[in-house]
């Protein structure tokens, strides 16, 4: 039995969000780009959710605005530790 109960971590939406619009893509190859992502999303909380359009409800302006602020800073936490391996 295969059980799909399509939900997700909304921090990996804003983190790939973060990535395409800071260009990372551009200046990272996959595997880099993938370990950024696994060291990052490690360092923030879990918020899962079945459908993103859920969290434009559910989230005040305040606590998104907070939620970039700490991928951000997760993504350059990751991508120091990595450059510094």
């Amino acid at each position: 039995m295969q059980l799909d109960l399509e939900i997700h971590n909304f921090y990996e939406h804003l983190l790939v969000e973060y990535l395409v619009y800071n260009k990372f893509t551009e200046k990272y190859d996959q595997e880099f780009l993938a370990d950024i992502s696994c060291l990052a999303l490690t360092q923030l909380p879990a918020r899962y959710i079945r459908h993103d359009i859920d969290m434009a409800f559910f989230l005040e302006r305040e606590e998104r605005e907070e939620m970039n602020i700490n991928v951000a800073e997760a993504i350059d936490s990751a991508v120091s530790f990595l450059k510094n391996k």
